[in-house]
């Protein structure tokens, strides 16, 4: 095959720049690495008095126990063996961590959505709901999680609430925003002229709304729920901190920082960042069915 038409391929043109990015990030972690873990290895022959090279140096840093900033090699390992060295429900496993964080992030994005797409419809369908629920909808998103999550804690423990609804709950709180303020986008999307067609015809509020409103506040919707699905799993592993949980994305971050397990840290977030990527997969996937449905081509 010539080089220009190989160049020309859709799959090369399609993961080429990604590739490309991914390579060129690699790189700069492992200088990264090397920079950043330098002094620490130098300190440590320096202590023992022993001879070293500059290639000494350079694998030192690559290979440290407790590196500062761990290379790519180390965090694929450390995942590696967290996946596939332990039962997959066996404490030690990291598939068993991300699905005690996956089952508070999805429940929470259900809550969430519901709480959102209701939100949305009072506000349209209503101008005093409008003005009085929106300011307080964005100021709702003006306070810090890290600084909310104790409060909900503290407050839904008082109440009786353990375990997976209360890191539910926090979710949900993050992520009914975006899908709030897309979906009055989307309602709202018609054109006049197109909601004047539907009221010569008699059309009723509620034809109104399944007619005209929904079909157009689908492309809103699930940009939104692209968005609030990872807020949703930030929710759920930031509510794993303040809790001192034993399980979960969030409970490994919290031992790898008590013990500087730097490089368990970063395999809990490459598990984290991996099944954000998951779960915003399958919406597109669920997108693209529903658009199929609706006669998109």
């Amino acid at each position: 095959m010539p080089s220009g038409s190989l160049l020309r391929h859709p799959w090369v043109e399609r993961y080429a720049p990604l590739a490309t990015t991914v390579l060129v990030l690699v790189m700069i972690w492992y200088i990264a690495a090397v920079a950043m873990n330098l002094s620490l290895v130098r300190d440590g022959f320096e202590r023992e008095e022993t001879a070293y090279t500059l290639t000494d140096l350079i694998s030192g840093t690559l290979s440290a126990e407790r590196p500062l900033l761990p290379a790519p090699h180390q965090v694929a390992a450390a995942v590696y063996d967290s996946v596939f060295g332990y039962p997959p429900l066996a404490p030690r496993s990291l598939v068993y961590h991300s699905l005690v964080t996956l089952t508070a992030t999805l429940l929470g994005f259900v809550l969430g959505a519901l709480l959102g797409i209701v939100l949305a419809l009072m506000i349209v369908h209503s101008r005093v709901l409008e003005r009085s629920l929106m300011p307080w909808i964005i100021c709702s998103q003006m306070v810090p999680i890290l600084a909310l999550a104790p409060i909900f804690i503290v407050v839904l423990g008082a109440l009786g609430l353990h375990g997976l609804l209360p890191k539910a709950i926090i979710s949900a709180y993050l992520c009914f925003f975006p899908i709030a303020i897309g979906m009055v986008k989307g309602f709202t999307s018609p054109e006049p002229l197109q909601i004047e067609l539907m009221r010569t015809w008699s059309a009723t509020s509620r034809q109104m709304l399944w007619k005209l409103r929904w079909p157009s506040a689908v492309p809103y919707l699930f940009a939104s729920l692209k968005v609030a699905i990872t807020i949703s799993l930030i929710g759920a592993i930031v509510a794993e901190l303040p809790t001192g949980a034993e399980a979960g994305i969030g409970a490994r971050l919290l031992a790898g920082s008590y013990y500087g397990q730097t490089i368990q840290i970063w395999a809990a977030l490459v598990a984290s960042a991996v099944l954000a990527s998951g779960l915003i997969g399958i919406v597109g996937l669920v997108e693209r069915g529903v658009a199929r449905r609706m006669g998109a081509h």
